[in-house]
């Protein structure tokens, strides 16, 4: 398994990671507990060793089935969770941030309980609060790594001026954001910036949330369980057009005779080598095949087809 530097700190991890919210049914519907355990343990047993979850993902049960898949496997694992979001109602998924020094290590204790785990790799501010300065809630989080109970901090979906406010405080060692051909935003100033600071750079959703891997070619796919019913991109009139995106794609793949979706994550992958993809998945199968990406190498003629892309119709949310 290839490596990547999860920022400043040097820990080494999997080029790839796991994004676990897939494994509770918070955002594509329903998920099998064993069945989850077994990918999460199939995923280590190919070298995958980033696993990133949230409190929010169940809420709850995401992080409390990562802890049984990784019992007695933990040495195997670089440990990344979240705090800072609150679940105010499931059955809509109404949330507000709660970036406040007292909920973070209240969210961060009750995190490490689920996890079955002394200490978290790397331990992240969900949202930024704007009810909350975000150097109160990066100084928080910074008191936890003096407590031994946090290894490193990142934050997750900032700008570059509250990026640098939190970079003052205490070192940043990852930024999470959307990033997939067809959500390049990042691009211009926040992707730069990581890589001018140091910072690794957790692109989650690389697959366009399944969109780009071919398979989707209709609202008709998705029950109301799954949130992409819900999202302007997968709405019938938005996704015909979008699927011009993914046919672009298709004819990269077959060029190199790797899956569509490999194509995505090799896109992603080559924007730097501080960009570690978190892919997530229910299945096996196509955890393997998110893994066999790393064996893809673009040209830089491909890589400029896939540039020029032309954007996604419809808002990520």
């Amino acid at each position: 398994m290839q490596q990547r530097i999860l920022g400043s700190r040097g820990i080494q991890v999997s080029a790839i990671g796991l994004d676990c919210m897939s494994l509770s049914d918070w955002a594509y519907g329903s998920a099998d507990e064993a069945d989850s355990i077994k990918l999460v343990q199939h995923a280590l047993d190919q070298g995958v060793t980033l696993l990133d979850t949230a409190d929010i993902y169940g809420p709850f049960t995401s992080e409390e089935i990562v802890g049984k898949a990784i019992k007695g496997r933990r040495e195997q694992v670089v440990l990344a969770t979240k705090g800072g979001l609150v679940v105010s109602d499931k059955t809509t998924r109404a949330m507000h941030t709660d970036g406040s020094p007292t909920h973070l290590k209240m969210a961060c204790e009750a995190s490490l309980r689920r996890l079955g785990t002394d200490v978290i790799d790397l331990y992240q501010l969900h949202r930024p609060d704007l009810k909350v300065p975000i150097e109160e809630s990066v100084g928080a989080l910074a008191e936890l790594v003096k407590e031994g109970k946090v290894r490193s901090i990142g934050l997750s979906e900032c700008d570059v001026p509250t990026l640098e406010r939190a970079y003052k405080v205490h070192p940043i060692a990852t930024l999470q954001s959307e990033l997939s051909l067809w959500t390049r935003d990042v691009l211009s100033e926040i992707l730069p910036w990581c890589q001018a600071h140091g910072v690794a750079f957790l692109p989650f959703a690389p697959l366009g949330r399944g969109f780009l891997t071919g398979r989707y070619r209709s609202t008709s796919q998705f029950d109301k369980t799954d949130f992409r019913s819900y999202l302007p991109r997968f709405q019938e009139e938005s996704l015909a057009r979008n699927l011009a995106i993914v046919k672009r794609v298709e004819e990269v793949a077959r060029r190199y005779e790797a899956t569509p979706g490999q194509i995505a994550l090799a896109w992603v992958l080559a924007q730097g080598e501080q960009v570690i993809p978190i892919p997530g998945t229910k299945h096996i199968e196509y955890l393997d095949e998110n893994i066999g990406a790393l064996a893809v190498t673009l040209s830089p003629a491909d890589l400029q087809e896939l540039n020029q892309l032309p954007s996604a119709e419809g808002t990520r949310y």
